[in-house]
């Protein structure tokens, strides 16, 4: 199958581009590694070359069988006038952006079944991510983890971990850069006034690290969330996840791997019982629910579908 996926992002998203951009590149290596031919168009150009089996393209490859954006204002009219099969993938609950959520069509795929039925849909493939990122280890040191780099910083919880790392006296690592200065400036300012130690953006081997050591995550979101990337690589280092009961959050963590809050006594027990939860246990989770074979062997299906429609 003849694949062609565009995008907004400076390949590879993991260097600072959005969460949403990384899942797509993970779903062109995915679907290159399974035998697709794929052409990936990163609309702000590359840093590095792509994975085997991926070309990097400039623009739209219309003689492709199947056509993959990033949002539905990119190329669709053209691929509607052409007649080319397309999807897109919606990777966030976009009424949080002020936007309309009528202005979805049949040929969106969203990343988790809380979203897709959100937007009336049973169309979804859960996101994935790449264990080779991560550092999966079962030895923890003593602090929990809160990772955002949204202007929501707030919404996504990031008071609520602070309070409870205040009245508990645990230590909380906030890490994550809000692309807003102003925002930073408030993020840092919550954090020392609290005895929070805050790292900022954190790349690579340092974020993989910070994962496989926190005793837990803690995302204790107010959206309507749609998936959340730090729920999957925390697992897959074997951390357990403390969230909130919103959004895909219930979905995604089982008793097995984390816990479910819905108000403070509940987040007090599960930090005071995550080593409970077995890392190993997480880790097979991630392997098994939110690997980017399993993702892209999804998608492979939906294209299936839309070019038989």
């Amino acid at each position: 199958m003849r694949i062609f996926v565009s995008v907004r992002h400076r390949y590879p998203a993991s260097l600072g581009g959005p969460g949403g951009g990384r899942i797509y590149d993970f779903i062109v290596k995915g679907l290159a590694e399974l035998g697709q031919d794929v052409y990936y168009f990163p609309q702000e150009g590359a840093s590095m070359p792509p994975p085997s089996g991926v070309t990097l393209v400039r623009g739209p490859v219309w003689d492709a069988d199947v056509m993959h954006f990033r949002r539905e204002d990119d190329f669709p009219e053209e691929a509607r006038r052409r007649g080319k099969p397309w999807v897109v993938t919606c990777h966030t609950d976009i009424s949080i952006w002020g936007f309309d959520r009528g202005i979805a069509t049949d040929n969106w795929i969203y990343i988790s079944r809380t979203l897709a039925e959100t937007y009336g849909s049973s169309r979804y493939v859960l996101a994935g991510i790449d264990p080779s990122e991560l550092i999966y280890s079962e030895t923890k040191s003593d602090y929990f983890l809160f990772v955002a780099s949204t202007k929501l910083i707030m919404q996504k919880g990031l008071e609520i971990a602070v309070s409870l790392s205040r009245e508990m006296g645990f230590d909380l690592v906030v890490a994550g850069s809000p692309p807003d200065k102003k925002i930073v400036e408030q993020v840092a300012a919550l954090c020392k006034e609290n005895g929070v130690r805050y790292v900022g953006e954190v790349y690579g081997t340092q974020k993989a690290e910070l994962f496989a050591g926190a005793k837990g995550l803690l995302f204790p979101t107010q959206l309507n969330e749609a998936f959340g990337l730090v729920i999957a690589e925390s697992l897959m280092s074997g951390t357990p996840v403390i969230s909130s009961n919103h959004g895909a959050c219930p979905e995604l963590i089982s008793s097995d791997v984390g816990f479910v809050c819905a108000n403070e006594d509940d987040y007090k027990y599960a930090i005071e019982h995550v080593d409970d939860i077995s890392p190993e246990r997480c880790r097979e989770r991630a392997m098994s629910d939110y690997h980017y074979l399993k993702m892209a062997g999804e998608y492979i299906r939906e294209y299936e579908k839309e070019m038989s429609l």
